[in-house]
């Protein structure tokens, strides 16, 4: 079936990433007693020490939870999940430090840069503490980039992602339920297999579903999604 036809059938909504919009089922896990790890497909061991994760919890009550919620669960149309089992899956320790220290900007992210760099790895241990899955943000990040084409990714995102994100992507700001996936602030951070990875697998227990596959709600192929990710590179020059 090509793309031309495919317009009449796929008008549906798309959620994405830094993370999805509706509540987990999740129950946030302790980590004052017990030491955790998560084991990648590459059998990379992320080691987390709970009495760092144990004072990044102080930290994130402080300066987080009013946003993301006390368990870091996020608020729809407001603050995005952290503890999103597949969002923690395939964030890289870079990705989520630098986004804390940084900021989103355009956004209501704040930088927290003042907090210094040991505060910041606190709270992205408090956050880790909550993984139940296997870290593979090196193979995700190590995937190509997009060879899509703009110009179909453009359809397909206006079709369905415009829906939650906005038409450039601007998220809550908007009015969407989806976070504001077409700012430099994400793309600078965000490699294409993130996003890539994102679109075609989604985030359990959120609004954001699976594009990929015959069971998701449009199946999209990998030619559609890299068409959307080449796409999204080129709207922050439209913001």
């Amino acid at each position: 079936m090509d793309w031309k036809h495919r317009y009449f059938i796929f008008p549906v909504v798309l959620g994405l990433l830094f993370s999805a919009c509706s509540k987990q089922d999740e129950t946030p896990k302790s980590t004052a007693n017990t030491s955790q790890t998560v084991v990648s497909k590459t059998s990379e061991v992320i080691k987390i020490d709970p009495t760092l994760a144990k004072e990044g919890e102080g930290i994130y009550n402080q300066n987080c939870a009013f946003c993301h919620q006390a368990d870091a669960i996020g608020k729809p149309g407001f603050a995005p999940s952290l503890t999103n089992q597949e969002f923690l899956s395939v964030s890289s320790d870079q990705f989520l430090l630098g986004t804390i220290r940084d900021g989103r900007a355009g956004t209501g992210m704040p930088p927290f840069a003042h907090l210094g760099r040991k505060d910041v790895e606190a709270i992205v241990a408090f956050l880790r503490s909550h993984a139940t899955q296997a870290n593979v943000s090196a193979e995700v990040d190590a995937q190509p980039r997009s060879q899509g084409d703009e110009r179909l990714g453009q359809f397909w995102f206006d079709s369905i992602c415009a829906t939650c994100h906005g038409p450039n992507g601007d998220g809550y700001a908007a009015g969407g339920t989806g976070t504001a996936i077409g700012k430099a602030s994400f793309l600078d951070k965000a490699s294409d297999g993130f996003i890539r990875t994102t679109i075609k697998d989604g985030r359990s227990n959120t609004r954001m579903i699976g594009y990929s596959g015959p069971a998701s709600m449009a199946a999209l192929s990998d030619g559609d999604v890299d068409d959307i990710i080449a796409y999204l590179r080129t709207v922050p020059s439209k913001n």
